[in-house]
Order: structure tokens, then C-alpha cells, then sequence
């Protein structure tokens, strides 16, 4: 019997951009984006030793769920413009949806073109019957893109001590 365990993170591809797996390489990019206030204003806030917990964690998604974040990538310059996941919040039976485009490249619509590909990912290859994002009424950007994806307010909580709104989407459901 073979003892190794192997597992594979799904690459997605769109217009300008691939979805793939976290490398080691990319950790620089995601520290700074933690460690800035302005990127990170509707996240919870990191230091380096904070920011490694949580890519190593977001990483290790896939290993617990065969979901997880992707790293995103320009396709045409293979710079690295931000993260985006499809997961599973540990005691949630929804598949959760969050994405951040690094500050250099807001603008651009990294974002919306990301999480629809993995929107698409969650609802047509996983199957999954609904989909939701946690998302700050301050966050208007993030805001833009559920709009965007066909994501409607459901409710509101509590995250982190911060107050978000449940936005969904159901498997079948179309954009308005």
C-alpha cells in the first residue's frame, strides 16, 4: 500500500488570470497585503508571524476539505495580484467565497473576474447547492463584486467581532 498522501489543487483559468496553488514564493506578496492597512482595512489585521498562520492555514484547506484559496496570477506578466477561495469555515456545511486583489492592482477587476471563476468552480464542477460571502458594509468594493457574481443579502452577523452581511447565491439561481 502506498502511505503517501497526495493531493491537487485545481487549476482554473480565465481571460487574464490563473487560480492555482499557494507557493512559498508568494508569501512576500500576501505578508505585505496583510501588514497594510489600507488592503487589509475589512480583514482581520496580521503581522508577518500572523500572515504566515493564515496562508499556511488557507493552504491546508484543500488537504481538509479539497477546497481552499488560490493564489491569482496575471497571466500575461505572471505577477501575483491577490487570493481568492472557495472553502468551508470549520463547523459551516456552506461553501464560503472571499477574494483580495493586492492594492497595486485594484482597479483592474482582478477581483470580479477571479471569484466568478470560482463561483463557477463551487456551483458547476463541486456542485455545491449554495454558495455565501461575509462581507462589511463599509467594504464597497467587495460589495461590487457580489453584486456582480448574482450574490443577494440573506442576513447579517458577526465575524471576528466585526458586523458583515451574509450574501448568497443558490446553484441554478441566474444574475440579475
Amino acid at each position: 500500500m502506498n502511505s503517501e498522501f497526495i493531493t491537487s489543487v485545481p487549476y482554473l483559468h480565465t481571460e487574464r488570470l490563473l487560480l492555482r496553488e499557494y507557493r512559498r514564493e508568494d508569501f512576500d506578496g500576501f505578508a505585505a497585503h496583510c501588514a497594510d492597512p489600507v488592503s487589509a482595512a475589512h480583514l482581520v489585521p496580521a503581522d508577518r508571524p500572523a500572515a504566515w498562520r493564515i496562508f499556511c492555514s488557507q493552504a491546508g484547506l484543500w488537504l481538509i476539505h479539497g477546497a481552499g484559496w488560490w493564489a491569482v496570477e496575471e497571466k500575461e506578466t505572471g505577477r501575483l495580484v491577490g487570493n481568492v477561495g472557495a472553502f468551508f469555515r470549520e463547523e459551516s456545511t456552506v461553501m464560503e467565497l472571499g477574494w483580495n486583489t493586492y492594492r497595486a492592482f485594484w482597479g483592474r477587476g482582478f477581483a470580479s473576474e477571479a471569484a466568478a471563476a470560482a463561483l463557477d468552480h463551487a456551483l458547476e464542477i463541486r456542485r455545491e447547492p449554495k454558495v455565501r460571502a461575509l462581507i462589511a458594509s463599509a467594504n464597497e468594493s467587495s460589495l461590487r463584486v457580489a453584486g456582480r457574481l448574482g450574490l443577494t443579502h440573506e442576513a447579517d452577523t458577526e465575524i471576528y467581532g466585526k458586523a458583515v452581511g451574509v450574501y448568497t447565491r443558490e446553484r441554478g439561481s441566474s444574475i440579475v
